[in-house]
């Protein structure tokens, strides 16, 4: 089954640098230049207690690709703008870029530490919209992995 001729890559980073040097979860998935197959790289890099990067790759069904796509769709986040959001700040920052056919968008804000700097901001609407889309990709993301890897750190 083709993954699709639409254009697709999403991307989600999560990280900061501090006393345990650069710390980061990123994962992608893209609809790979031959439109027939999709990939899924998946990474995580803590050096807390002298963790190792954790990097893995997968191919991934056209069904999946079709569901994130839906996912992204019913959130309408491509709707959304974050100039108004919170900007990187020492604590970190969260990246998301979205392209779907002709349609992309790139969102960067700080890291959201709960529900009330939410309700907190100057757009709390498109903040929620940003903050479940993500919660909902990392947990399509980890169950993947969990489901295909055994992750244990050395």
């Amino acid at each position: 089954m083709a993954a699709s001729s639409e254009p697709f890559y999403l991307r989600y980073y999560s990280g900061h640098s501090g006393r345990f040097g650069h710390e980061f979860l990123e994962f992608d998935f893209r609809v790979l230049g031959d439109g027939r197959s999709a990939s899924a790289r998946y990474a995580n890099n803590s050096n807390y207690r002298n963790d190792s990067l954790i990097r893995k790759e997968m191919c991934v069904s056209s069904l999946l690709i079709q569901e994130i796509k839906q996912i992204v769709k019913d959130s309408e986040i491509m709707k959304e703008d974050d100039t108004k959001w919170p900007q990187k700040n020492k604590d970190g920052r969260q990246e998301l870029e979205i392209r779907i056919g002709n349609e992309h968008v790139s969102f960067e804000t700080a890291k959201i530490g709960s529900l009330a700097e939410i309700q907190d901001s100057a757009d709390p609407e498109g903040l929620r919209v940003f903050y479940y889309l993500v919660q909902d990709l990392k947990a399509l993301v980890f169950s993947l992995i969990s489901l295909h890897f055994k992750i244990k750190p050395i």
